[in-house]
């Protein structure tokens, strides 16, 4: 096992006992302060329209439950796991791990803009993929490489990303306030291989099961009309 999976097999043990000795007050998928819930779609998008299929960049946490969440999402062509914000002799899970990379654990979304818009990947985003009110940190996971980062490529993408989060701070959707970052997009860098489609290749690993799997499950509770029990995996092609 590579040292981010022994890691977080015990960070995941760890988050099970703490559940149990709470009686599984709370899901154990579920960031201290948020829970999932569906947002409102953002009131600043681009229209569904036949063309070029996009990409769309963003760091939530671990990129394993982010990938996974995003591979489920009807629309979506291929999820990447890699690492993003810093540079390219740093992009390596040994180095970003240190948290003084500028890196964050990233996944890059190639999607069909007739199927699923920009906007509308940020709902889900906001929505269930992650908490975005924990600074420099995601559940189990701390630290700046888990931070939360939209990355955006274009104008457009700053626009519909910075309207969003004044919707969602104006409308209170979050209790705590939302402390995503929107940073310019310079570089997205391919993890090892190893991380790609973690959770396929391990899906009994504690981590997996008690942190990500959840997440799936909200997506597909919470926006039926964007699951697909079909992920798009990169060893399906």
């Amino acid at each position: 096992m590579s040292s981010h999976g022994a890691r977080h097999l015990l960070q995941s043990l760890l988050t099970a006992l703490s559940l149990l000795a709470a009686a599984l007050a709370v899901s154990p998928a579920v960031p201290a302060g948020e829970t999932a819930v569906v947002l409102p779609a953002p009131a600043d998008d681009n229209p569904r329209q036949p063309g070029r299929f996009q990409t769309a960049v963003l760091a939530g946490g671990c990129f394993w439950g982010m990938q996974e969440v995003f591979e489920h999402v009807r629309g979506v062509r291929e999820v990447l796991a890699g690492y993003s914000g810093g540079s390219r002799s740093k992009a390596n899970y040994q180095d970003v791990e240190t948290g003084r990379t500028g890196h964050a654990e990233s996944v890059q979304i190639t999607f069909d803009p007739a199927q699923l818009t920009y906007g509308e990947l940020l709902q889900i985003y906001f929505s269930v993929a992650h908490d975005p009110t924990e600074l420099d940190a995601q559940g189990p996971d701390t630290g700046k490489q888990y931070r939360s980062v939209i990355f955006y490529a274009d104008d457009t993408q700053r626009h519909i990303a910075e309207s969003y989060i004044r919707q969602l701070t104006g409308g209170k959707a979050f209790v705590r306030p939302i402390v995503t970052q929107v940073d310019a997009l310079r570089g997205f860098y391919r993890a090892e291989d190893y991380h790609q489609d973690y959770y396929l290749k391990n899906p009994q690993v504690p981590y997996i099961v008690y942190v990500d799997l959840p997440k799936v499950r909200d997506l597909k509770t919470l926006f039926p009309a964007y699951y697909t029990d079909s992920p798009a995996s990169l060893g399906a092609r």
